[in-house]
């Protein structure tokens, strides 16, 4: 048993030793407020629940909330649909000219979401990137086609390919804000 207290001991020491050869090298902060930060975690669970968090915050935060239109459960189901769609979508690509021609299916729970998310993209990608975005929708899939007109831009809408193009632009937050007011769903 005393051979296997020792070492904890011993690794407790140094950890607080290290601890506070570290502190002491910090410029002089205030020390309170280092050591809260040094122990609290930056992330408040998993992807979908910090996004939630965040945007309660800052509602929370904005004198200006109207709690009546607030729908904290929309912006949950659009998390989701998120989700199922980078974990579970179904697509086939093929390379046309000047872009990429992506089919979805349109089946099950990944599909769902495919369906709401995929029509409400395209456009916003093209008024983000300059690039044609052109979805057709039929009841088994949807064929999304994204095109540079200048053909400078191939290399990258093909990299970037399905996910990589619904992950593109910067309104992303700015939507689930809007979900969360109760003001934007797909």
């Amino acid at each position: 048993m005393k051979a296997l207290y020792l070492p904890s001991l011993i690794l407790s020491w140094t950890l607080a030793a290290a601890s506070t050869t570290s502190a002491q090298h910090i410029d002089h902060q205030d020390h309170g407020t280092m050591h809260a930060t040094a122990i609290m975690p930056t992330e408040p669970g998993d992807a979908s629940f910090a996004a939630i968090s965040e945007i309660v915050k800052i509602l929370a935060q904005d004198p200006d909330t109207d709690w009546e239109r607030v729908d904290i459960d929309a912006l949950r189901v659009h998390l989701v649909d998120m989700t199922q769609l980078i974990l579970g979508a179904s697509v086939e690509t093929a390379e046309i000219s000047n872009g990429l021609r992506m089919t979805v299916s349109r089946s099950d729970r990944p599909g769902e979401a495919v369906s709401r998310m995929v029509p409400a993209h395209g456009p916003v990608l093209a008024s983000e990137t300059g690039w044609l975005s052109t979805v057709v929708s039929n009841e088994r899939s949807i064929t999304w086609t994204v095109t540079d007109p200048e053909a400078d831009d191939v290399s990258q809408i093909r990299s970037l390919g399905f996910f990589g193009l619904m992950a593109t632009g910067d309104h992303h937050r700015e939507h689930h804000l809007a979900i969360a007011q109760g003001d934007s769903v797909h």
